[in-house]
């Protein structure tokens, strides 16, 4: 092993998990960070601790771990579809006019490359990348999104990075391939109404991959060190989600829940047993659960979503029996909830955010913020932020009262939720990672 790989191993010998960002919204899927002393305002001279160019585009979120931020791109491009995916903002003819598709970054030959890219925490230099062609089927995309759209995840061992083609590339912490596979060719077809958006979840050693494609939807588990088929779950033909799993804790045992268009499941993650289900239809879900103190969280997701209030450790038809409250409207479209100190936040695709108690459903105060927004909110250091695809993030002071702090632009396009660790908030823009200290 070169000097250099001994140097980056050593990196992840203690690291604390709680002050890394190691998957999809952070530790446990939730949105929510313990760090204290975060930025509140800043701008393209302010409180900018460091920013760098990416090679690619993409929508995957940074996931931070040890001394690396890391990040999926795409390189290269293809025609996805008829040109006639619909925007966020339809109803608001003014903001849908400043929506617009992501931007490509070209290869010379017109190839189309899947990139890994891996940056030093500190000062954003980048330490590595990793390079394939993307192979197999290429889905129809929304213009907004590309291959790159799932967040990877880490076990501070290997980094995990999944592709809308179906791609699973299995990096060591120095970005040295440890193992592949092409679930779009092995398992089934990514064929998919406007792309695949779900990210991997890590369980006790098993990656969970949740394909819910039209062709055929399936439930995969596949071992962290190796790539084999641990177990598979057929979930018929015709569903559609574009949710991450999130694993939480159930009076018996551990779940598995999935946000789909037919209803929400949860499996046993240890074997992708059905356990329960709950809901009605819903047309393209995309946000995924949070869950505190045994309730469970969710929007379920398209216009003007429902949100659920439901407890785990039910059995088959839990729909009334598990149902602590429903608030009929007020959701979220794309992005997925945050519970902090009490209280749930939520914004929907033109900006109407929503601050409920979490014990009842209750609205407590909306505001109206002008943006379009498509990242997931976080929470930490008594604020919650909100990150518009218009460039700008909103920071309110978190409470029973609707107070905006601050309104920081960066002259960027952001569609990638943020990443909170070591006293830095990391930002993906349309062509730029940023470092805010």
């Amino acid at each position: 092993m070169s000097t250099r790989r001994i140097a980056l191993a050593a990196l992840f010998v203690n690291v604390l998990a709680g002050a890394d960002w190691p998957q999809w919204r952070g530790p446990g899927s939730q949105g929510v960070s313990a760090e204290t002393g975060l930025a509140t305002e800043w701008s393209a001279t302010k409180n900018v601790a460091w920013k760098t160019a990416l090679a690619g585009r993409g929508t995957s979120s940074p996931i931070v771990v040890g001394d690396l931020v890391i990040l999926t791109s795409q390189v290269g491009s293809y025609e996805t579809g008829n040109g006639s995916d619909p925007r966020l903002a339809r109803d608001d003819k003014a903001l849908a006019g400043r929506e617009n598709a992501i931007s490509v970054a070209p290869e010379p030959g017109g190839k189309l490359l899947l990139v890994v890219e891996a940056f030093r925490r500190g000062d954003g230099k980048r330490a590595w990348e990793y390079r394939t062609p993307a192979t197999g089927e290429r889905p129809e995309l929304h213009e907004k999104h590309n291959l790159a759209t799932p967040t990877p995840v880490s076990d501070g061992k290997r980094i995990y990075a999944w592709f809308g083609n179906g791609q699973v590339i299995t990096l060591d912490m120095a970005g040295k391939l440890a193992w592949t596979r092409h679930l779009g060719q092995e398992q089934g077809s990514f064929m998919n109404n406007w792309g695949h958006g779900s990210s991997p979840t890590l369980y006790q050693g098993m990656l969970l991959l949740l394909c819910d494609h039209r062709p055929g939807a399936y439930l995969l588990a596949l071992d962290g060190a190796t790539g084999k088929v641990r177990w598979r779950v057929d979930r018929g033909k015709g569903r559609v989600s574009h949710s991450t799993p999130v694993v939480v804790a159930g009076p018996k045992g551990d779940e598995l829940l999935i946000n789909s268009d037919l209803r929400i499941d949860a499996y046993d993650p240890k074997d992708g047993n059905l356990l329960w289900f709950a809901g009605s239809e819903r047309q393209t879900p995309i946000p995924s659960a949070v869950h505190h103190d045994g309730t469970i969280y969710l929007s379920r997701g398209y216009r003007n979503s429902d949100i659920l209030a439901l407890r785990p450790g039910g059995r088959g038809d839990v729909s009334a029996s598990h149902m602590r409250w429903r608030m009929p409207n007020g959701g979220s479209y794309v992005p997925s909830i945050v519970y902090y100190e009490g209280l749930l936040y939520m914004t929907n695709e033109v900006g109407v955010v929503t601050c409920a108690e979490a014990e009842t459903g209750k609205v407590v105060w909306k505001e109206r913020l002008s943006g379009i927004f498509f990242a997931s909110p976080v929470a930490a250091d008594g604020k919650i932020y909100l990150l518009s695809e218009t460039g700008e993030m909103f920071v309110l002071r978190a409470g029973r009262k609707a107070e905006v702090l601050a309104k920081n632009e960066l002259g960027e396009r952001f569609l990638a939720s943020p990443a909170i660790a070591g006293g830095t908030i990391y930002l993906r823009g349309d062509g730029t990672l940023f470092g805010i200290r």
